[in-house]
């Protein structure tokens, strides 16, 4: 890889250096733009006792739930864990241990990271246990706690398109997450459904733009859903 080009040609170049311990932030929504090749190799490598920070951790089969069936993940920063069942289970039994994020917070805690700022005061949690053992503050007659920033040694993404330089267009509503994670990693690894030449993307669609990107790597994907809800037939 030399100059801009950010492109690297398989998921192990993709993610070497992680290694067993560190914090890894991954984008993602359920299923939805989740970088669920990245995650099949964290599995493959067998990496362990990770502190993954996400909006949830996938479900029993698919997306970072891949990575309890061999305890690869000590500690769980997320706003939602309710479709795993096997993450419950390790919660319950004390061997997974689990930060439960407030789900905007959480998003402030990447953006945060990303943009240099350690922590961050607001409302959000105020008067519950998210506020326990955190600073209080009273602005303007509202009370506040302090929250800080995370930033992981790995971020992991999932994009629609991207140009060699690393420059992001995610598609719909796997934007969530993603662009935040984007940012917080001090190493940041992306991959995409396309790749093209730098010039060939309309720099007013652009999302994230290289600067954050360390790594990029095409790949192919499966679309799945967690719940499939239907109606009765009409006829």
């Amino acid at each position: 890889m030399s100059g801009f080009n950010k492109v690297v040609t398989s998921y192990a170049e993709a993610l070497a250096g992680l290694e067993d311990g560190m914090t890894v932030i991954a984008g993602g929504f359920g299923l939805c733009g989740i970088p669920e090749n990245l995650i099949n190799e964290i599995k493959r490598k067998g990496t362990k006792d990770l502190t993954m920070v996400s909006n949830n951790c996938g479900t029993t089969e698919h997306g970072l739930g891949v990575l309890l069936f061999d305890k690869q993940i000590k500690k769980m920063i997320a706003s939602y864990v309710g479709e795993n069942a096997i993450f419950e289970a390790q919660m319950m039994s004390g061997e997974l241990e689990v930060e439960l994020t407030p789900q905007g917070t959480l998003a402030e805690k990447m953006r945060a990271a990303g943009a240099g700022i350690p922590a961050f005061y607001t409302a959000t949690g105020y008067g519950t246990d998210v506020a326990i053992g955190k600073e209080c503050k009273q602005y303007n007659g509202r009370d506040y706690i302090l929250e800080e920033s995370i930033q992981g040694d790995f971020a992991i993404v999932k994009a629609w398109k991207a140009d060699t330089f690393g420059n992001l267009i995610f598609r719909k509503t796997a934007r969530n997450f993603n662009p935040l994670a984007a940012t917080a990693g001090k190493i940041t690894v992306v991959e995409v459904e396309e790749i093209v030449k730098p010039g060939e993307l309309d720099p007013d669609e652009i999302h994230t733009p290289g600067i954050y990107v360390d790594r990029l790597i095409q790949g192919t994907f499966e679309k799945r859903i967690e719940q499939v809800t239907t109606r009765p037939s009409s006829k």
